[in-house]
């Protein structure tokens, strides 16, 4: 099984350490920044061999070549976007596979956020890494992508199992709770579960991870029930100021 560490960085990042123990393998999963991913993986006597991109953005990618430097890690990211990752060494796409010790992840296309984006399905470890597509009650911008793909993307995420534990790339929650529950003012799962983000965020904790269970009960884009009805809702979240 996986073990998972956040790293927060920058001013909402979270990076994400996946270690095996019976092996000792070590990766880190899309590094913004360099110094405080290695600084906790020494802490915990990891070696980091590998890392992990879901998609080009600086703030996934911006720590690879200082990673590679410092620990000679091999880079994995997505075939669609494979000029524009530093350090790549292995492009891969959906279908194809990575591992970490005997925990095997599958590589899922899920364009959108941008033209390239994978995520990795670790399912024996009930483990994702859905980068910049799934969030806590939200998704990703459509900075390179279309509403279908999106709308595409989440519903392949969401036939993940319930208990599948997610580890996105923001701490995006609270202000995704404001919007959800103007889409769904009467969803009593969704309610229960802002006041829930709320008590731990004025407490200073984390809300990622989350289950894909709980997107699904509560996520206003996942539940959106076309293409057209995603498309209102991730229009009517690029523009909301609640």
């Amino acid at each position: 099984m996986l073990e998972v560490v956040r790293i927060p960085v920058l001013s909402d990042n979270y990076v994400w350490l996946a270690h095996d123990a019976a092996s000792g393998e070590t990766a880190v999963i899309d590094p913004a920044v360099a110094e405080p991913v290695l600084a906790a993986a020494e802490a915990r006597g990891w070696r980091i061999g590998q890392i992990l991109n879901t998609h080009w953005h600086p703030d996934h990618v911006g720590g690879n070549l200082a990673i590679v430097a410092a620990t000679g890690a091999k880079v994995t990211g997505p075939a669609g976007e494979a000029a524009r990752i530093p350090g790549l060494d292995r492009s891969v796409d959906d279908g194809d596979t990575v591992a970490i010790g005997a925990n095997i992840g599958r590589v899922l296309n899920v364009a959108g956020h941008t033209a390239g984006h994978i995520a990795y399905a670790f399912d024996d470890a009930g483990v994702l890494f859905p980068g910049d597509t799934l969030f806590a009650l939200g998704c990703g911008r459509l900075f390179e992508g279309t509403p279908d793909q999106m709308h595409d993307a989440l519903a392949r995420l969401m036939a993940l199992p319930d208990a599948t534990q997610v580890y996105c790339a923001h701490e995006y929650t609270q202000s995704n709770a404001r919007f959800a529950v103007t889409v769904e003012p009467d969803n009593a799962d969704l309610l229960a579960r802002v006041i829930a983000i709320d008590v731990a965020r004025a407490a200073g904790q984390a809300t990622v991870p989350f289950t894909i269970g709980e997107e699904r009960a509560t996520n206003p884009f996942v539940r959106a029930g076309s293409v057209a009805e995603f498309a209102r809702r991730r229009a009517a979240k690029d523009n909301f100021r609640g």
